[in-house]
């Protein structure tokens, strides 16, 4: 069979081949620790499994969905961010129910760029944002992120001649796989520069609540909220001149086998991706965006607590490692540990996590996978309890 050269680019996907290391070692007889994937261990709420579980009952949830079933999923989800932040949000026009945000920032590409088309992603970067682009036939530009900048692009750098063909950039902070805060500033500076070059901008923005408390930075946060947040790009544009964002349930809410995430931001773009979408697939079973409600509506303390569940693994595991001679900054937010490779394999991230998982059980994410500028480094997911990270650690230190 001849198949489509857009599927090209697809064929090498991080995770998919961390996969088959993982069933090469348990093939060895490895008792597997897996690190490897930010897919939340913590469940869900119990009001927002009984909102699902209720509407099992009822056959008017059994059928389609369209979008104007969705209206009070919507509005739950304008009141949630509104609450968090102050700014306004027209349900009817500036929201748009998803399988995800991964689904989103994939299938966003096909209402922005025509063949040939650049879009401005980070480097490293989360797959699905350069699997979209592959998708809609764009090009990728590359912005490099080093720890020296504190893990955002420089804007400069980005030549004339790329500039005059993007027509799209895609941002994420708190940011995959380096675990770094954007301030409110940055986004500033990035509104600006996408209005100057009628450029859009995508903020994929699943890890909104996972902050730590001791992240004091003045730019961080809202009075409308009772705990650091990081900023949302429409804080930087409240006009939505430019930008849309891209929000999950799964890290937040534990609910990342549910599917579920919703669209804010302009009303133009909504209504674009609104049309991609009508064309893919219906909207998730209303059982499910009963529990979204739910969760968006209910308390909150669920957020706190796995928060705070988080920062011990962070702490537990960061201090572990230090214990074993290799030294990896605290990070402020996410669920993950970014660790800079000790020098002998600093250029072959997938190496050291192919060995490590065959020689150990321990699998963690190669830099690699998530870009060039990710050789050298890799992402170890804090998705188990602090004795099994304690004993992740052991492994390591024996295989160093």
């Amino acid at each position: 069979m001849q198949f489509a050269k857009r599927i090209q680019p697809l064929q090498s996907n991080v995770f998919a081949d961390m996969d088959k290391a993982k069933t090469k070692a348990l093939a060895y007889g490895q008792q597997l620790i897996d690190l490897s994937l930010g897919s939340s261990d913590l469940s869900a709420e119990a009001h927002v499994i009984e909102a699902i579980a209720q509407s099992l009952h009822n056959p008017s949830t059994h059928g389609y969905l369209l979008f104007h079933g969705t209206q009070v999923f919507r509005k739950a989800a304008a009141s949630w961010y509104t609450d968090k932040f102050g700014i306004p949000v027209n349900p009817e026009t500036e929201v748009l129910p998803l399988i995800g945000s991964q689904e989103g920032t994939a299938h966003l590409p096909l209402a922005v760029l025509n063949p040939g088309d650049f879009a401005l992603l980070l480097d490293p970067g989360y797959p699905s944002h350069a699997g979209g682009v592959h998708l809609a036939n764009g090009q990728i530009y590359p912005m490099p992120i080093r720890a020296e900048n504190g893990f955002v692009p420089v804007f400069t750098d980005i030549p004339t001649p790329v500039l005059a063909q993007s027509r799209m950039m895609v941002l994420s902070y708190p940011h995959n796989p380096t675990a770094a805060i954007a301030p409110l500033s940055f986004f500033k500076e990035a509104v600006s520069f996408c209005q100057q070059h009628n450029i859009v901008l995508v903020h994929d923005f699943p890890y909104v609540d996972l902050v730590f408390e001791e992240s004091n930075d003045s730019e961080l946060g809202t009075e409308n909220w009772d705990r650091p947040l990081a900023p949302s790009i429409l804080q930087a544009d409240p006009d939505k001149s430019v930008s849309i964002e891209f929000f999950t349930l799964s890290k937040s809410y534990n609910m990342g086998g549910f599917r579920i995430g919703y669209a804010i931001g302009n009303s133009e773009l909504i209504s674009a991706l609104r049309q991609i979408k009508a064309a893919v697939d219906f909207n998730q079973y209303r059982g499910i965006l009963n529990g979204a409600v739910a969760a968006l509506t209910g308390p909150q303390t669920g957020v706190k607590t796995s928060v705070n569940i988080l920062r011990q693994r962070r702490d537990t595991f960061v201090s572990a490692l230090h214990r074993i001679g290799w030294y990896v900054p605290t990070p402020k937010a996410t669920m993950y540990i970014w660790a800079k490779l000790p020098e002998r394999w600093s250029q072959d991230s997938i190496g050291f996590c192919t060995q490590l998982v065959e020689k150990t059980g321990v699998a963690a994410s190669p830099g690699a996978g998530f870009g060039k500028s990710g050789e050298g480094y890799v992402r170890f997911a804090l998705v188990h309890d602090t004795p099994v990270l304690e004993t992740a650690v052991e492994r390591i230190a024996t295989f160093l």
